[in-house]
This record gives C-alpha cells, sequence and structure tokens, in this order.
C-alpha cells in the first residue's frame, strides 16, 4: 500500500508492535513492523523500551527512503495500554513482559480478565494465586511492568523539560522510576558523566524550574564544572583563587558564596585543597586520589627495588660482539639501571638510540627468564613498538584488560586484586600517558616487578590530564637516562638533525632538491591551504608514490582557520574522495562522513566490536586510531570502519566519536608515524606557535617531512620554548612524600 503523507502535517496513527527489524540499546533507534489502519507498516524512531506486542501511538510523518521506500518515521510515541482481555492476551503472549510467556499469559487473563493489567501494576502478588507462579516471581512480573510504564511516564515529563528521547533513557538507566524527582530537585545531575549533559545545558533545565543563582546545588556544580572542563586542557588541579573567581563569573555570585561552595565540596569529599609553592589548589578527589596512588606507589617502588641482575657488563659485551655493534656511555647507563633498578625513565630524541638500548635490555630479561610486558598508550605506538622490538606488544588498555562499567567509567581487570603476571613493564611513549592511566599500570604491578618508561620529553604532554612524564622527569627522585648522541646513520636525515635543531631552539634547515625535509614557501593561509591539498592529492603521490590514504598525513597545529583541520579535512575530502550518487553519506555530531572517508577515532571506546582478517573477535577502539570508513547501513545505522587489518562496526551512538581525518591535529598524532607528513605553518593562533607542537610533529615523519608556510613562520615556533602551563599535583606529593 503506498501513502502520500510528506510535508503535510504530522500524522497520528494507532496499533501494534509486530517485530522488532533492528534496535540500538544504547540510543533507543528503532526500525520495526507496525500494524495499523493502514496494515502492516515500516516504522523507525527513537523508543525506550519496544517489545513485540506493544500498543503504541505515534505521532510523525511518512516518508520515502531512497533504498527501503515508504516508512513512518515517529517523531514522538506513546505507549497505549491495551483495554480488552484479547488485546491483553496478545500484548502479554508477544513477551512484553518479562517473565511472562504464551502459556502464562493464557493462564493470567483467563484469571483476571481486563483486569490483569491493573493488578499487575497495583495487587502484583494476586499473581501468585495462578499455579506455576510463586510469590517472588509475581512480584518480579509486578516490577518489570511499573517498570516499562513508570518509563513512558517518565519521558513524558522530561520532554516538558526539553530532554530527548534518547537522553531520557540515560537519565531512567542511572536513576530508574524516581528519575524526575530526581533531577527536579538537583537538575545538574544531568552532568553526571553517563548522562552527560554540558553544564549550560543542565543550568537551563535548572533555570525552566525555577532555581535561584546562589542554589547551592548550581554553586557545587559550577565549580565541579570548571574542574571537570581544565581536567579536557590537561590540569589535574586549579588555584583556589582561580577557581573561586572563574565560578563567580560563571554562575553570577559573590566570591564569597563561591568560596563556601568549595567548602562545601571538600565537606562532601568530591573535590580536595592541598598546598604547592605557598598557594592553595583544589582539585576533583577522584583525580587527587589518583595522583596521591601514584606518589605512593613510586615511593614505595624506590625503597623496594627487585633483585638486581648480576654479571650485567658481561651480558651487555656478549650482546654487542653478537651483534656487532658498541653501546654508547648513557646507553650502557639505561641498560644498567633499568635492570638492577625498580624504575626507570629512559628518554631521548630520534636518532639517539632508544630502540637499540631497549633490545638489549629485553635480550638480557629474556636470557635471565624473567617475564616482561611491552605497552604503549595507542594501537599505533605498539605496533611500532612491536616492529622495532620483534616482540609483541599492547595497548595500556589492552595489557590492562580496560572496560567500561555499567555506568560508563573506566575500570581495569588487572589491578591489585588481579596483577600483571610480569617481572617487568616497558612503556614506550610516556608522554602520552595522563595520570589516571599511569595509576591503573602502577596497581596492576605487583611488588617487585620492574618498571621501564621510555618518552620523549620534548614532546607534548598526554591528552588527558596530567603530566606524568614531565612531573617524574622534574621531581629529581627517579633514575633518568637522557639518550643525547645523535647516530651516524640517523645523522643521514634532515628530519632527525632538524628535530634536534628545533629542541635546541635553532631553525630547521631545508632541502634543496634532494632530501626528506622540504619547505613550501607561502604567507597566505587561504593559499597555504590550497597548496596543502595540491601536494596530498597529486604533487608527492606523482613525485613519490605515497598514497594520500595511507603514507600521507596532514598534521596541523590548530583545528580552525584556513589551515585548520576542520577547512582541510573538507578539502581534501572533497579531492581525495568527492561525492557520487548511491555514495553513502552519515552526519555525525562532529563532520559529515562519506564512504571512502579517512576517519579517526576520538576518544576511547571499549564497546565497538571488530572482526580481523584472520577471523579473531574483539571489541574497542582508541583515542587516535586512523581508518578508512567502508560501507554505510543507512536502514539500522550501522558504519564499518577498517582500521588496519580489523574491520569495526560502529552504531549510529558510536559513530559520534568519528571524525575526518584526512587532516588531524599534532596532538591526535602523538604515539604515531607516517612515511610522509605534511605541516601548516602559517595561520596558526599565536598561543599554538611553540617549539613542542614543532617539534612533536616533525617527529611524526619518517620518509618525507613538508613545511608550508614562511621561514619566519617556523623559525618563530623554533625559537619559542613555552611549554604547555599544567596544574598538577603529582609534583607537590612526590616532594612531599620525599619529606
Amino acid at each position: 500500500m503506498e501513502y502520500n503523507f510528506e510535508g503535510s502535517d504530522p500524522e497520528q496513527i494507532e496499533g501494534t508492535v509486530e517485530n522488532i527489524t533492528y534496535r540500538n540499546e544504547t540510543n533507543g533507534y528503532s526500525v520495526f513492523k507496525f500494524n495499523c489502519d493502514y496494515g502492516e507498516i515500516t516504522a523507525v524512531g527513537q523508543f525506550s523500551a519496544l517489545s513485540a506486542g506493544d500498543m503504541l501511538r505515534l505521532e510523525g510523518f511518512f516518508e520515502t527512503h531512497k533504498i527501503y521506500g515508504q516508512q513512518f518515521h515517529a517523531e514522538s510515541y506513546e505507549q497505549v495500554r491495551p483495554a480488552t482481555s484479547e488485546a491483553i492476551l496478545k500484548y502479554l503472549s508477544a513477551g512484553a513482559i518479562k517473565g511472562i510467556g504464551p502459556s502464562t499469559a493464557a493462564k493470567i487473563v483467563a484469571r483476571f480478565g481486563e483486569n490483569t493489567l491493573d493488578v499487575m501494576e497495583n495487587e502484583p502478588r494476586r499473581l501468585s494465586q495462578i499455579k506455576g507462579i510463586s510469590v517472588g516471581k509475581a512480584e518480579k512480573i509486578g516490577e518489570e511492568y511499573k517498570k516499562m510504564f513508570g518509563m513512558r511516564d517518565v519521558m513524558l515529563k522530561f520532554v516538558g523539560m526539553g530532554i530527548s528521547t534518547e537522553e531520557s533513557i540515560r537519565i531512567y538507566k542511572r536513576f530508574g522510576s524516581g528519575s524526575v524527582e530526581k533531577i527536579t530537585q538537583n537538575p545538574y545531575r544531568l552532568c553526571f558523566d553517563e548522562i552527560g549533559f554540558s553544564f549550560e545545558r543542565a543550568d537551563s533545565v535548572a533555570r525552566g524550574l525555577g532555581l535561584e543563582n546562589d542554589n547551592e546545588f548550581r554553586v557545587e556544580s559550577g565549580i565541579e564544572y570548571i574542574l571537570k572542563h581544565n581536567l579536557s586542557n590537561g590540569h589535574t588541579c586549579l588555584p583556589r583563587d582561580k577557581v573561586v573567581s572563574l565560578a563567580a563569573r560563571l554562575l553570577g555570585v559573590s566570591e564569597d558564596c563561591a568560596d563556601v561552595g568549595c567548602d562545601r565540596l571538600c565537606e562532601e569529599r568530591r573535590a580536595e585543597t592541598f598546598e604547592k609553592d605557598g598557594r592553595e589548589f583544589i582539585a576533583l578527589s577522584r583525580i587527587f586520589e589518583a595522583e596521591s596512588y601514584c606518589a605512593g606507589r613510586i615511593d614505595t617502588m624506590l625503597s623496594y627495588p627487585p633483585a638486581p641482575v648480576t654479571a650485567l657488563e658481561s651480558q651487555i659485551s656478549a650482546i654487542e660482539t653478537a651483534n656487532g655493534i658498541s653501546y654508547d656511555e648513557h646507553q650502557k647507563q639505561a641498560i644498567v639501571s633499568a635492570l638492577s633498578k625498580g624504575i626507570l625513565i629512559l628518554t631521548g630524541g630520534p636518532g639517539t638510540g632508544k630502540t637499540t638500548t631497549l633490545r638489549a635490555i629485553i635480550t638480557i630479561l629474556e636470557q635471565q627468564g624473567l617475564v616482561f610486558s611491552l605497552a604503549a598508550p595507542t594501537g599505533r605506538a605498539a605496533q611500532r613498538m612491536s616492529d622495532l622490538t620483534g616482540c609483541e606488544a599492547k595497548t595500556l588498555h589492552r595489557l590492562l584488560e580496560a572496560e567500561r562499567d555499567e555506568n560508563g567509567y573506566m575500570t581495569f581487570g588487572k589491578n591489585q586484586k588481579s596483577p600483571l603476571d610480569t617481572d617487568a613493564v616497558i612503556v614506550d611513549e610516556l608522554s602520552m600517558v595522563d595520570s589516571l592511566l599511569f595509576e591503573g599500570l602502577l596497581k596492576a604491578m605487583k611488588l617487585g616487578c620492574r618498571l621501564i618508561m621510555v618518552g620523549d620529553r620534548n614532546q607534548l604532554p598526554a591528552v588527558g590530564a596530567g603530566n606524568v612524564l614531565g612531573d617524574l622527569y622534574d621531581s629529581g627522585r627517579l633514575p633518568v637516562v637522557c639518550l643525547d648522541k645523535i647516530f651516524r646513520q640517523a645523522m643521514e636525515s634532515r628530519i632527525v638533525t632538524n628535530a634536534h635543531l628545533i629542541v635546541s631552539g635553532k631553525p630547521p634547515v631545508f632541502s634543496k632538491k634532494e632530501g626528506d625535509f622540504f619547505l613550501v614557501k607561502e604567507a597566505s593561509p587561504l593559499v597555504a591551504a590550497r597548496k596543502v591539498a595540491e601536494l596530498c592529492s597529486s604533487r608527492l603521490p606523482a613525485a613519490y608514490g605515497f598514497d594520500p590514504f595511507e603514507d600521507i598525513q596532514v598534521l596541523c597545529p590548530s583545528r580552525k582557520g584556513d589551515t585548520g583541520t576542520g577547512a582541510l579535512n573538507e578539502r581534501l575530502s572533497e579531492l581525495l574522495n568527492p561525492p557520487e550518487f548511491g555514495k553513502a553519506e552519515y552526519k555525525t555530531e562532529k563532520a559529515s562522513l562519506r564512504v571512502g572517508d579517512k576517519v579517526i577515532q576520538t576518544r576511547n571506546n571499549y564497546d565497538v566490536a571488530w572482526t580481523s582478517v584472520d577471523g579473531k573477535q574483539g571489541s574497542g577502539v582508541f583515542n587516535g586510531d586512523i581508518g578508512i570508513l567502508q560501507s554505510i547501513d543507512r536502514a539500522t545505522g550501522i558504519l564499518c570502519v577498517r582500521f588496519g587489518d580489523k574491520i569495526a562496526l560502529y552504531s549510529s551512538t558510536d559513530a559520534d566519536d568519528l571524525d575526518k581525518a584526512f587532516a588531524v591535529t599534532v596532538h591526535k598524532s602523538q604515539g604515531s608515524e607516517y612515511n610522509c607528513v605534511i605541516i601548516p605553518t602559517v595561520g596558526i593562533p599565536p598561543q599554538l606557535m611553540f617549539r613542542n607542537l614543532l617539534y612533536t610533529g616533525v617527529t611524526r615523519a619518517k620518509k618525507l617531512l613538508v613545511l608550508v608556510g614562511t621561514e619566519q613562520s617556523v623559525a618563530r615556533m623554533a625559537e619559542n620554548d613555552r611549554k604547555t602551563l599544567r596544574y598538577t599535583a603529582l609534583p607537590a606529593l612526590l616532594c612531599q612524600n620525599e619529606r
């Protein structure tokens, strides 16, 4: 049957759910067959709960899908209670209520008739009068019924607050039947991580409910918002006076009121205060606890080192002879320290022999019969570590068996109760490790396990909160070996030599005709963007045979402007993957993606399922992983993305974590290497024109590095040694333990 209601006023239809074709339990998006006055039709929309047999009143529009034809798109709905005995029997027999099958449904309706649903809601224990239904089972049936229809009532009330179906589902999962009361009392509960409202959005709901500016829930939530927001800027704490000032401006209250709010947060143990350099700081309790644990565990590891490996000098000499190499003084020092002490930081720039040193450490561990684990923060970094050492390396999340609990918080299967069965852990790219991940690693290490931390302190700090490598290095409490000699083979690369020039504050030297480090001169950001696109799409593939998708990566200091990731991704997507008839597209919160686009995962997600080419199955994709969007199922909203040898399946909710990746920020590139890197250096905000950002970008290139800008802009970045300021508690806690 054909319908032609498109473009008209909303249509209201009533009927029964016959069967469910697809359902996403996370956001409630459903595709199902619906029996109504028009016969059996296909209906789609977001539904809090849905079962075959449900009687619904839908409001929405008929529309024609390009592939699946005509269907009814429900914008809102109401669950209708079946009224007749026949309708109730059909409803219950379809399995709408957990614990009731067709046989039990027939017995219940035979006994209570049209009063069946009233009995289930108000007098569920009466169901135990029926043979085979215990009192306990009767009460569970009553609870399931109330849950189903209670959720409907909750959602209807939330609609009036401007809260969507998907959001209502998350709220109900968190607070249950008392959701409305809890949110009405304190709307700032909407800011809980598993619900995910911004403070501004929750504040809007609160104002609609009539809450005053100085309401204690509002003030406390505003302060928490400031501290949480600054976690995303890398700060694990902030000066208290700064927080008070920010909160007063944000909330429109006095500084005294904000100061009292800080006190209440601390009294409730939602925040902690401490002193550093004569100044009071405030931190959210969870992140403060993490840094406190890290400081305490470091102190323990320094006090109780493992038994040292003996005869190291002869073992090192044997490795040198076997491999025809000679370690320099610092490399030997690193090998000895790693194996004789419980903890070590090994740092150095490109070409200084970090990998060669690691191989020696690994060889001696193997010779001693010691079990070791290799890990890195990202999948790309772990793969590179595996390739360079010849041993399996895992992401830290895999090593620690990370997963999300029912409330969306990260937990680790490996912890104090179930530690890693290993004698040594070697972590590469430590600069990328944030405070919470470092805490998880230390908790998973049994007493006596060695920790060898490898990183480049001149690179950008972690995307997450904290400055672990910098704080540990600067504390002066840990053994540190800095490799600073550039080996002859590495010196043949201008990428390597220029990286060291940049670190020392000097401008790089550019290749003229041959080489691996070039400058394409351009002062105009708009023209520079065009040249970046030209290099990526035609010039470099023609000159070097590079694949624009697999080999070339554009790295941008900024997201904004003509040379930012936003504009360049659109430009490159049009060039490298232009729209075509029949090529599916999907709009996320971040971008409009089309099949064939290069995409990046923007946060850790432990639930995304994947299958490898060899048939192995698993779940989890991680922040910074880059892949190719292979297909989009328009009916289900499922996206298929290839990450190397793995195919991952994204639901419509998970897909919001994807963004285009023809161009990514330098920050997102940490831990990765690419055959060819292009970096625009004009049109950059002044606050991003600093040395370690340029250095991090340059050191991502393996074979070719092309800067697009001016010699002046590059020199300005190399000269600017301003470090990214991060407020952290770890240095103060390490000093405290030392005393």
